[in-house]
């Protein structure tokens, strides 16, 4: 059938859309590079939130692809009530609970790729980057997403699942929310999102979605579900978990070594640093391991470990080969305080999963954070790449020109980006660090540069303050723009030059 083009839509090299008519209606028409099967899928599997398909024809080097012509605009750049919000969440949710169930990952949940009409209906649009989830496959074959909403196995780390769409569900929450994004209930749920390890994120989007719309109202009511329930059954429930806990000769199953607890977790003075004693059974390989979550309160009231309300969490992962002779360990938190409050921080040693399990948290002293308003600490300028020849072996070091502008224990992270824009690694110094090193910048480690064909890299760097309350951490954007980058690192088998 021949359709009449009305206007290009969008056009790259790997995708031409066009608006186009017949007479019968408008639809839109995607002509796309590749095999794309998962249009086949999709049109057998229709729902309200998803266009509809009409066409798909899958040739040998593209794909033709006829779609419903939704009239909307894009949900960035939508202005939404909070009833309006709450509805987009629920469909949005919605729909991800149906590709999920199908096993379809959408891989490139962004603002840009969800529609809203007049009526409020919404649409998850642009499947070219979406993929299904192969049980046996490590890592994903076609690396594909939008920066500041792919996670990092995204980028090839390992195969993308459902909670990779959760990570951009996170972001684009983030996004829509605006201002109201910062308030604890939703921060601490786009975190959650948004978490760079996908094991401690939401492992559903039921999940998700349970998470938004829960209501004290919710709680008791469950709870008083509970309640009757265990007042009939409590017996039979008891017989039966043991009965579980059993093997076949009678005897109960092992579990794993509980890893000890870090001792004495505490406040570095006024630095904003946590320090807790060292646990050197725990990580994995050259690296000791631990989660670390902060707290903040209006009043100096300590948590108690139990209390699952805290607003950061992040997995400290320190590297080298004397860690695990080390007392004790450190990690800069100030870059993560917000509002004026009182500060803790709970840490558990993290366990390799096979002889050791992850330790029970302990709770910190408190600090308390009055430099909401202080002015940021300068930004590092002046970027450059730096060779030398350590142990005859050619050693690169991310330098900046400022470094005489911060106090000893400000602290550094150096991140690594690859050509495609992907992280490839950081890592953490205070200025102390770098003098005693002598090569006035932080080490990149050369087994993270590819080599046997060229490759470029390049860093950024965040100065994280350790006089918080007079001087508040370097700003970054996020993802970071042009000027927060170093020159790049042209990295080869044949060649090292910048």
């Amino acid at each position: 059938m021949e359709y009449e083009e009305i206007e290009l839509i969008k056009q790259s090299e790997k995708s031409t859309v066009h608006l186009v008519r017949d007479r019968e209606g408008i639809y839109v028409r995607k002509i796309l590079k590749g095999r794309h099967q998962i249009y086949h899928l999709l049109q057998d599997s229709p729902h309200p939130c998803l266009p509809k398909l009409y066409q798909v024809t899958v040739g040998e080097d593209t794909t033709t692809v006829l779609e419903e012509y939704i009239k909307g605009q894009t949900c960035g750049s939508a202005e939404l009530s909070g009833k309006q919000l709450s509805s987009v969440v629920r469909q949005l949710c919605s729909v991800l609970i149906f590709l999920h169930g199908k096993g379809i990952i959408h891989r490139d949940v962004k603002p840009s790729n969800i529609l809203l009409t007049e009526e409020g209906r919404l649409y998850l649009t642009d499947f070219d980057a979406a993929r299904i989830l192969k049980e046996e496959q490590e890592q994903d074959t076609r690396l594909l997403g939008t920066r500041g909403f792919a996670p990092p196995e995204q980028y090839g780390f390992s195969q993308t699942d459902e909670r990779t769409d959760i990570y951009a569900l996170g972001a684009t929450l983030r996004q829509i929310l605006g201002e109201k994004a910062h308030k604890r209930r939703y921060r601490k749920i786009i975190r959650k999102c948004m978490n760079l390890d996908p094991d401690r994120r939401y492992q559903s989007v039921r999940q998700v979605r349970q998470a938004f719309f829960h209501t004290k109202q919710d709680v008791l009511y469950v709870l008083g579900i509970l309640f009757c329930i265990g007042s009939v059954m409590g017996g039979m429930l008891l017989s039966v978990r043991w009965e579980e806990g059993q093997t076949g000769s009678g005897e109960q199953e092992s579990t794993l070594a509980v890893l000890p607890s870090p001792e004495n977790p505490h406040w570095d003075g006024e630095t904003g640093t946590a320090t807790w004693g060292n646990v050197p059974e725990s990580g994995i390989g050259g690296e000791v391991q631990f989660w670390c979550r902060l707290y903040r309160r209006d009043s100096p009231v300590p948590p108690s470990p139990e209390d699952d309300d805290w607003y950061h969490e992040e997995k400290v992962r320190i590297g080298g080969p004397v860690v695990r002779e080390m007392e004790t360990h450190s990690w800069n938190l100030a870059s993560v305080f917000e509002e004026n409050g009182f500060y803790y921080f709970s840490i558990a040693a993290v366990g390799d999963g096979f002889q050791y399990a992850d330790s029970s948290y302990v709770i910190s002293d408190v600090f308390e954070y009055t430099g909401e308003f202080a002015p940021p600490l300068p930004t590092p300028v002046g970027l450059m790449w730096k060779e030398f020849e350590i142990d005859d072996t050619r050693q690169y070091f991310a330098v900046w020109s400022n470094l005489d502008e911060y106090e000893d224990k400000d602290t550094f992270n150096v991140t690594l980006y690859d050509q495609t824009g992907a992280y490839v690694m950081n890592n953490t110094w205070s200025k102390e660090i770098i003098r005693e090193q002598g090569y006035g910048g932080i080490k990149v480690n050369a087994h993270f540069l590819v080599s046997g064909v060229d490759q470029a890299y390049r860093f950024t760097v965040q100065v994280y303050s350790s006089r918080p309350n007079e001087y508040r951490s370097s700003p970054m954007p996020d993802p970071p723009t042009e000027e927060y980058y170093s020159p790049w690192l042209i990295y080869g088998a044949q060649s090292d030059k910048q």
